[in-house]
């Protein structure tokens, strides 16, 4: 997570069996492929990590050291899993020796210049090996611990006087700005639950209210924080990194979908879009597994057989991908079209329902189905040939 709710883009992860079994076994060849959140200790680690493995349940999966953070893990002073390339420089390690011993206290530009540390240095560094600045660095250890704080019952009055900021109003600004929600409304009412799932075509966001699944979207897609932006709007509820049944019911469908034992999805939706948006994305629910539709056909589904480019549009703006299958819906040529996720993803998945390839299940898009860019015509292209525009990117 970073300000105001938004998830960083994820690199695609093994299965989650792939790294559960690595895990478990210490295998040091999956260092910095993936991180591991321990639920009981609020620690995270290397796979190769040589503490006591924790029960199966206790554990979660993160691509980088970013996404543990915010998620209120801390790094495991045994493995050190925040070391890039064995070790960090001598300075590194000094900045978190010391935000370890005191991750309530602020470290201010004149403070690194009082150690020998250059702040652009600093910021530069962090940004290469851990993907946020300094500053942003510390504020997601101060605020993923005050988040874990906080949905444990503990008082935010204390909470904020102990995580480093000057004032109560200030620590509920960043808090806000980082998970979308007030401190307040972390442990109690209704919220969206965000989450990250492994999946066999990189990692997918999903996020959950009370009331059912309301996103499924790939972490790399372009569209990812604007999507997150109208949720928020939509549903008038805040973003909050967690779990919840529909999240955990969620994982296991899919695991049950990407395995071929399952086909359709039984789970309630929270659908929310203008009610065209929603006449379309119902409509693609009854799309049969394994078939596809063109846009026309899903016009002519709705009544409205000229809203072709109206369709290709909503389908775009769909949030709960796989579940909602707008992979199913392609050109009238029979090509794949555009996907939000990559025309790659596109193929996997109407191959894996037509059970026509294996595949390779860590996560990495098989080069022979990555989509040419021969196929994909631009909107000039098209009018030159006469024919009409490609929809938006589903």
């Amino acid at each position: 997570m970073t300000g105001g709710a938004t998830v960083a883009p994820m690199s695609n992860l093994p299965s989650e069996r792939t790294m559960r079994r690595a895990f478990l076994a210490g295998d040091a060849s999956y260092d910095g492929v993936f991180f591991t959140g321990v639920k009981t200790t609020g620690i995270f680690c290397r796979p190769s990590c040589t503490a006591r493995k924790p029960l199966p349940g206790n554990v979660e999966f993160f691509a980088t050291p970013r996404e543990a953070m915010f998620s209120g893990y801390r790094a495991c002073k045994r493995c050190r899993p925040l070391d890039a390339d064995g070790r960090p420089p001598p300075w590194v390690t000094r900045l978190l020796e010391r935000l370890e011993q005191a991750p309530g206290q602020r470290i201010r530009a004149a403070d690194l210049r009082s150690m020998g540390i250059d702040p652009a240095r600093a910021r530069r560094f962090f940004q290469k090996h851990y993907g946020m600045t300094f500053q942003a660095f510390c504020r997601a250890r101060r605020l993923g611990d005050a988040f874990r704080q906080i949905k444990g019952g503990s008082n935010v009055s204390t909470v904020a006087s102990q995580s480093g900021f000057e004032s109560e109003s200030g620590f509920r600004a960043a808090f806000g700005r980082a998970f979308g929600a007030a401190p307040s409304e972390a442990a109690t009412g209704d919220a969206v639950a965000l989450d990250w799932i492994a999946s066999p075509v990189g990692p997918l966001v999903a996020g959950a209210t009370s009331d059912g699944i309301c996103l499924l979207e790939f972490s790399d897609r372009r569209m990812l924080e604007a999507q997150l932006q109208t949720l928020r709007r939509r549903l008038g509820a805040p973003l909050v990194p967690g779990r919840n049944r529909w999240l955990a019911e969620l994982r296991v469908q899919l695991d049950e979908y990407f395995a071929r034992r399952r086909q359709d999805f039984d789970l309630p939706l929270v659908i929310r879009g203008t009610p065209f948006q929603e006449q379309v994305w119902r409509t693609l629910l009854t799309i049969p597994y394994g078939a596809t539709w063109s846009y026309r056909d899903v016009a002519a589904r709705i009544g409205q057989s000229g809203a072709t480019r109206a369709v290709g549009t909503a389908n775009g703006m769909n949030r709960i991908a796989i579940v909602i299958p707008c992979h199913r819906v392609v050109n009238a040529d029979g090509r794949m079209g555009g996907y939000g996720g990559g025309v790659w993803r596109k193929q996997f998945l109407l191959d894996l329902e037509r059970g026509q390839r294996e595949f390779d299940l860590r996560g990495a898009p098989p080069a022979e189905i990555s989509a040419p860019r021969a196929s994909r015509p631009s909107a000039r292209g098209a009018r030159r040939a006469g024919r009409p525009a490609r929809p938006a990117e589903c």
